[in-house]
Protein backbone atom coordinates (compact mmCIF):
# COMPACT_ATOMS: atom_id res chain seq x y z
CA UNK A 1 0.00 0.00 0.00
CA UNK A 2 3.06 2.24 0.12
CA UNK A 3 2.48 5.46 -1.74
CA UNK A 4 -1.27 4.95 -1.97
CA UNK A 5 -3.72 7.14 -0.14
CA UNK A 6 -6.49 5.56 1.87
CA UNK A 7 -9.92 5.81 0.25
CA UNK A 8 -11.96 8.81 1.34
CA UNK A 9 -14.26 6.85 3.65
CA UNK A 10 -13.66 9.03 6.65
CA UNK A 11 -10.73 9.33 8.95
CA UNK A 12 -9.48 6.40 11.00
CA UNK A 13 -7.55 8.15 13.79
CA UNK A 14 -7.01 4.93 15.75
CA UNK A 15 -5.31 3.25 12.80
CA UNK A 16 -3.27 6.38 12.12
CA UNK A 17 -2.20 6.46 15.77
CA UNK A 18 -1.07 2.82 15.74
CA UNK A 19 0.84 3.26 12.48
CA UNK A 20 2.57 6.43 13.64
CA UNK A 21 3.39 5.08 17.11
CA UNK A 22 4.83 1.85 15.67
CA UNK A 23 6.84 3.75 13.06
CA UNK A 24 8.36 6.06 15.69
CA UNK A 25 9.06 3.15 18.06
CA UNK A 26 10.86 1.35 15.23
CA UNK A 27 12.81 4.49 14.28
CA UNK A 28 12.83 7.28 16.91
CA UNK A 29 14.52 9.57 14.35
CA UNK A 30 11.99 8.84 11.59
CA UNK A 31 12.49 11.47 8.90
CA UNK A 32 10.14 14.32 8.17
CA UNK A 33 9.55 12.85 4.70
CA UNK A 34 8.66 9.42 6.11
CA UNK A 35 6.26 10.99 8.61
CA UNK A 36 4.68 13.07 5.85
CA UNK A 37 4.24 9.96 3.69
CA UNK A 38 2.61 8.10 6.56
CA UNK A 39 0.25 11.00 7.24
CA UNK A 40 -0.63 11.21 3.54
CA UNK A 41 -1.50 7.51 3.52
CA UNK A 42 -3.93 8.28 6.32
CA UNK A 43 -5.72 10.99 4.39
CA UNK A 44 -3.79 14.15 5.14
CA UNK A 45 -3.47 16.49 2.19
CA UNK A 46 -0.10 16.45 0.43
CA UNK A 47 -0.30 20.26 0.22
CA UNK A 48 -0.43 20.35 4.04
CA UNK A 49 2.67 18.17 4.22
CA UNK A 50 5.12 20.26 2.22
CA UNK A 51 8.37 21.34 3.87
CA UNK A 52 6.93 24.73 4.81
CA UNK A 53 3.60 23.46 6.14
CA UNK A 54 5.19 20.47 7.91
CA UNK A 55 8.70 21.47 8.96
CA UNK A 56 11.52 19.48 10.53
CA UNK A 57 10.53 21.06 13.85
CA UNK A 58 6.93 19.92 13.34
CA UNK A 59 8.21 16.41 12.61
CA UNK A 60 10.32 16.41 15.78
CA UNK A 61 7.34 17.47 17.90
CA UNK A 62 5.13 14.89 16.18
CA UNK A 63 7.68 12.12 16.91
CA UNK A 64 7.65 13.16 20.59
CA UNK A 65 3.85 13.09 20.64
CA UNK A 66 3.79 9.66 18.96
CA UNK A 67 6.27 8.28 21.52
CA UNK A 68 4.13 9.66 24.33
CA UNK A 69 1.02 8.03 22.89
CA UNK A 70 2.91 4.75 22.35
CA UNK A 71 3.42 4.59 26.11
CA UNK A 72 -0.32 4.99 26.60
CA UNK A 73 -1.01 2.25 24.04
CA UNK A 74 1.25 -0.11 25.99
CA UNK A 75 -0.95 0.46 29.08
CA UNK A 76 -3.32 -2.49 29.39
CA UNK A 77 -4.98 -1.46 32.67
CA UNK A 78 -8.26 0.20 31.68
CA UNK A 79 -8.42 2.55 34.69
CA UNK A 80 -4.86 3.81 34.22
CA UNK A 81 -5.47 4.19 30.48
CA UNK A 82 -8.70 6.14 31.11
CA UNK A 83 -6.94 8.50 33.53
CA UNK A 84 -4.11 9.05 31.04
CA UNK A 85 -6.61 9.80 28.26
CA UNK A 86 -8.48 12.23 30.52
CA UNK A 87 -5.21 13.99 31.30
CA UNK A 88 -4.46 14.33 27.57
CA UNK A 89 -7.96 15.64 26.83
CA UNK A 90 -7.63 18.19 29.65
CA UNK A 91 -4.20 19.22 28.36
CA UNK A 92 -5.65 19.76 24.88
CA UNK A 93 -8.21 22.15 26.35
CA UNK A 94 -10.16 22.28 23.12
CA UNK A 95 -13.79 21.64 22.42
CA UNK A 96 -14.87 19.07 19.85
CA UNK A 97 -16.31 20.34 16.59
CA UNK A 98 -17.27 18.86 13.24
CA UNK A 99 -15.09 19.77 10.30
CA UNK A 100 -15.19 19.12 6.56
CA UNK A 101 -12.23 20.08 4.42
CA UNK A 102 -10.06 18.88 1.56
CA UNK A 103 -12.79 16.68 0.04
CA UNK A 104 -13.25 14.66 3.23
CA UNK A 105 -16.60 13.87 4.78
CA UNK A 106 -17.65 15.48 8.04
CA UNK A 107 -15.42 14.35 10.88
CA UNK A 108 -14.67 15.30 14.44
CA UNK A 109 -11.85 17.69 15.33
CA UNK A 110 -10.75 18.49 18.85
CA UNK A 111 -7.70 20.63 18.21
CA UNK A 112 -7.40 24.38 18.70
CA UNK A 113 -8.08 25.04 15.02
CA UNK A 114 -5.69 26.38 12.44
CA UNK A 115 -3.20 27.56 15.06
CA UNK A 116 -2.74 24.06 16.52
CA UNK A 117 0.62 22.45 15.82
CA UNK A 118 0.89 19.03 14.22
CA UNK A 119 1.79 17.54 17.63
CA UNK A 120 -1.15 19.24 19.38
CA UNK A 121 -3.49 18.04 16.64
CA UNK A 122 -2.14 14.49 16.85
CA UNK A 123 -2.34 14.32 20.65
CA UNK A 124 -5.88 15.73 20.68
CA UNK A 125 -7.27 13.60 17.86
CA UNK A 126 -5.60 10.45 19.21
CA UNK A 127 -6.85 11.06 22.76
CA UNK A 128 -10.36 11.53 21.42
CA UNK A 129 -10.12 8.36 19.33
CA UNK A 130 -8.85 6.33 22.29
CA UNK A 131 -11.61 7.74 24.51
CA UNK A 132 -14.24 6.73 21.96
CA UNK A 133 -12.73 3.25 21.56
CA UNK A 134 -12.44 2.70 25.32
CA UNK A 135 -16.07 3.70 25.90
CA UNK A 136 -17.28 1.53 23.02
CA UNK A 137 -15.48 -1.58 24.29
CA UNK A 138 -15.62 -0.87 28.02
CA UNK A 139 -11.92 -1.68 28.26
CA UNK A 140 -8.61 -0.76 26.66
CA UNK A 141 -8.64 -2.96 23.52
CA UNK A 142 -5.10 -2.05 22.57
CA UNK A 143 -1.71 -3.17 23.69
CA UNK A 144 1.74 -4.38 22.91
CA UNK A 145 2.13 -7.70 21.10
CA UNK A 146 3.03 -10.44 23.58
CA UNK A 147 5.15 -12.29 21.04
CA UNK A 148 8.70 -12.49 22.32
CA UNK A 149 9.97 -11.56 18.85
CA UNK A 150 7.65 -8.64 18.15
CA UNK A 151 6.40 -6.02 20.61
CA UNK A 152 4.43 -3.98 18.01
CA UNK A 153 1.45 -2.00 19.23
CA UNK A 154 -1.99 -3.07 18.06
CA UNK A 155 -5.57 -1.90 18.20
CA UNK A 156 -7.85 -4.86 18.90
CA UNK A 157 -11.19 -3.44 17.82
CA UNK A 158 -12.28 -6.36 15.69
CA UNK A 159 -14.75 -9.08 16.60
CA UNK A 160 -13.87 -11.80 19.06
CA UNK A 161 -12.17 -11.91 22.40
CA UNK A 162 -9.47 -9.57 23.62
CA UNK A 163 -6.23 -9.78 21.63
CA UNK A 164 -2.74 -10.48 22.91
CA UNK A 165 -0.89 -10.35 19.60
CA UNK A 166 -0.62 -7.80 16.81
CA UNK A 167 -1.32 -10.34 14.06
CA UNK A 168 -2.33 -13.90 13.37
CA UNK A 169 1.28 -14.58 12.35
CA UNK A 170 2.58 -13.64 15.82
CA UNK A 171 -0.21 -15.60 17.54
CA UNK A 172 0.51 -18.69 15.42
CA UNK A 173 4.26 -18.43 15.98
CA UNK A 174 3.73 -18.29 19.76
CA UNK A 175 1.27 -21.22 19.73
CA UNK A 176 3.73 -23.34 17.73
CA UNK A 177 6.59 -22.41 20.07
CA UNK A 178 4.47 -23.30 23.14
CA UNK A 179 3.50 -26.61 21.55
CA UNK A 180 7.15 -27.44 20.84
CA UNK A 181 8.13 -26.56 24.42
CA UNK A 182 5.41 -28.85 25.81
CA UNK A 183 6.36 -31.67 23.43
CA UNK A 184 10.05 -31.34 24.41
CA UNK A 185 9.16 -31.29 28.13
CA UNK A 186 7.06 -34.46 27.72
CA UNK A 187 10.02 -36.27 26.39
Amino acid sequence: MKGEELPRRGFRPGERLIDLANAVRADPELSRAALAELLARHGESREDLTGRAFSKGDAEELRTAAARLAALLAESDTDRAAHAINALLAECGARPHLSRHGGHTWHLHIDRGDEASWAEWFLASSALALAQILTEYGRAPWGECESSRCGRLYLGTGPGSARRYCSTACASRERVAAHRRRKKADG
